[in-house]
């Protein structure tokens, strides 16, 4: 089997039929090699410098600054003193690591004050959290623990990678984005083949920023005696009156049955958290491979609980995230770009072919703009885009930049909606 590598994608070599891995390797190095001789490779590259507006980025042995939409550090708490000064007392205090699982000895005072502060924050003071070492894992290995072949999994198609890795075990269905009449059709048919039915959805979703219709879910939810799990990764610091994300938006904070989040974006760190009724959460500490054979979160995640308190004691980092993402928005949209339908940090900008996608990817690194083009499989193969993260580090004379860029590319590659 041959592969076209004008065309193809990295999901093509995923399984190349009568080719072993280390054949299925070599094919997918020469693509690689193809990719980066067409200047398209925005990926893996080595950054130089903290997590911030601007990036230093070593590129072929050089490094340059760049504008950086890059990085889910949406309030800039990577960079904030208290945040860091609390990770290196954390240190000071523990060392570097737990050397052991959960389970078996690596559960610290600070994993549990962790675990209260972040369970209170969504004001689920009858419930409690359960922390992971990544978000990825919050959902991935609460999901296998939890769902079984007895039971089902009913997934928003866009919802994260993680979540359908967590149901690998269990049936799965999923219905349309945001589509409400497929996902009752689902519920309706299933209402008693199963012991458990899980909805799963998105708070705010990674590729087009858009919010999940959640109201309307959980009316349909609770209408057939289902489960909702809601994962708010890109909601929480950003949404909500108080910064509580979707929920708080919707007014569901203490209502879904399973909250998941992660600690990597708006809390500056590393680490994932479900919240759950307390019985399910003593469930997942004692049922999750994640949480019995792999060790767990280092005394550095003493920072997430001050990231955490900021929220609230500085909400002027949410200010000006709003006023960056109103006003960068607003550029592209005056520029004739699309910005699809999103109304978060995440901005994208829909292009559509891949290889033009790519062309612009190269074209706002040689401007000294970091971004990453998304193609398929992350995204419908005609629904390529420039995705970029706004900041509370982001200044308006990066924001101009940025949007000159833009200008100048769409007369060179015709970009901008028709």
């Amino acid at each position: 089997m041959s592969i076209n590598f004008t065309t193809a994608t990295i999901k093509d070599f995923e399984n190349i039929p009568d080719n072993n891995m280390a054949q299925r390797a070599e094919i997918f190095y020469e693509y690689l090699d193809y990719v980066k001789s067409n200047g398209h490779m925005n990926y893996r590259l080595k950054n130089t410098s903290g997590t911030n507006a601007i990036l230093n980025v070593n590129i072929a042995n050089h490094n340059r600054e760049f504008v950086s939409f890059v990085s889910s550090d949406y309030l800039g708490f990577t960079q904030h003193p208290k945040v860091k000064q609390a990770a290196i007392e954390g240190i000071e205090k523990y060392g570097t690591g737990t050397g052991a699982t959960p389970l078996i000895g690596g559960y610290f005072d600070y994993h549990n004050a962790l675990e209260k502060k972040i369970s209170g924050f969504f004001k689920r003071t009858e419930d409690e959290a359960v922390v992971f070492t990544t978000g990825y894992t919050a959902n991935s290995a609460s999901l296998q623990c939890l769902m079984q072949k007895e039971d089902l999994a009913i997934l928003d198609m866009a919802v994260h990678a993680s979540v359908h890795e967590g149901c690998a075990f269990t049936n799965k269905k999923t219905f349309p984005h945001n589509n409400l009449e497929s996902l009752e059709h689902i519920l309706k048919v299933s209402e008693n083949l199963y012991r458990t039915k899980l909805v799963i959805v998105d708070g705010v979703y990674s590729q087009d920023g858009d919010t999940s219709r959640i109201n309307e879910i959980y009316d349909l939810v609770k209408k057939y005696n289902a489960f909702l799990m809601v994962d708010d990764v890109h909601g929480v610091g950003i949404l909500g009156e108080t910064g509580r994300g979707t929920l708080e938006q919707a007014g569901l904070l203490d209502k879904v049955d399973i909250i998941t989040g992660t600690f990597s974006k708006t809390f500056g760190n590393l680490g994932g958290y479900v919240i759950a009724d307390k019985k399910i959460a003593a469930f997942i500490r004692f049922h999750s491979r994640q949480q019995i054979f792999s060790a767990t979160a280092p005394p550095s995640s003493a920072g997430i609980v001050k990231a955490i308190d900021l929220i609230d004691e500085e909400p002027i980092w949410r200010e000006k995230l709003w006023d960056n993402i109103n006003y960068f928005k607003k550029g592209l949209d005056d520029l004739g770009l699309d910005t699809g339908v999103t109304c978060s940090a995440i901005i994208p900008v829909k292009i559509g072919d891949p290889y033009v996608t790519g062309e612009a990817g190269k074209l706002l690194i040689q401007k000294g703009i970091y971004t990453n083009p998304i193609l398929y499989p992350a995204v419908p193969r005609k629904d390529a885009r420039i995705r970029m993260s706004v900041t509370a580090r982001h200044e308006k004379e990066h924001l101009d930049k940025t949007l000159n860029a833009f200008d100048d590319i769409n007369k060179k590659l015709h970009i901008a909606k028709k």
